[in-house]
């Protein structure tokens, strides 16, 4: 079953040149899936009382234009398949013009947070959601494939404004952190995320920066060397 949700780009949601910022895309994408399940039932609150949650694996996000300030958009979402413990769902951003500006592709977990385990979702919360059939896009594998090479970054800890409800780093966070060793010029046309540890406040996150020919890899890494987040940004 698709879900939407309508929107205007606010200024808080701009950059410089007064467009969306990729940050601000993907928070739609996350606030419409949200919505979906609240709307459902089977949000945040029950969630929590089962102590079990969906957490992200993934992100592939393709950006084909960045809608301005003021435009009307609409976000959308649908589940397209679940698969063990796994379930994967697609988003678009429409712009005013009717086209898609934004669409990705991201896979989820279903956890046991009382064993730390992941689990099957149950049939029933399957077929609330009503899978849909799956965008046509060019799905890049789950996994990011690393360099052979990277040199390490200043390392920075977790602060409290990178904390979701589920006590972990917020995923679009990751890419944040990864955006913020960019070139200020570099404008992202794909960004893909593999989720690998959940990072919590406190944490020191030491980035692992892999520049190539139109694209930066970013390893948020624990002081160990272990990735919490791998980011790849393609321009």
């Amino acid at each position: 079953m698709k879900y939407e949700m309508t929107g205007r780009i606010r200024y808080s949601e701009v950059d410089r040149v007064r467009r969306i910022t990729l940050p601000a895309i993907i928070n739609y994408f996350q606030d419409c899936s949200i919505f979906q399940s609240e709307d459902l039932k089977v949000g945040i609150n029950h969630l929590a009382e089962h102590h079990e949650a969906w957490l992200l694996t993934s992100w592939q996000i393709v950006v084909e234009r960045r809608p301005e300030m003021g435009e009307q958009i609409k976000a959308a979402t649908w589940a397209y398949k679940f698969q063990g413990i796994y379930g994967y769902r697609n988003f678009q951003l429409i712009g005013a013009d009717g086209r898609a500006a934004a669409y990705a592709n991201s896979i989820w977990v279903y956890m046991d947070m009382e064993n730390g385990r992941p689990m099957k979702p149950g049939e029933k919360q399957i077929q609330l959601y009503d899978p849909e059939p799956a965008l046509e896009m060019d799905y890049a594998p789950r996994k990011i494939k690393l360099p052979k090479e990277s040199i390490d970054g200043q390392a920075f800890p977790v602060q409290k404004y990178h904390i979701d409800t589920n006590g972990h780093v917020n995923n679009c966070q990751y890419i944040q952190m990864a955006m913020e060793i960019l070139p200020e010029d570099i404008s992202v046309n794909q960004v893909r995320v593999e989720y690998r540890k959940a990072a919590v406040y406190g944490d020191m996150i030491v980035p692992k920066i892999a520049a190539e020919v139109n694209r930066t890899v970013v390893q948020l890494c624990e002081q160990h060397g272990e990735p919490f987040a791998v980011v790849a940004l393609e321009s």
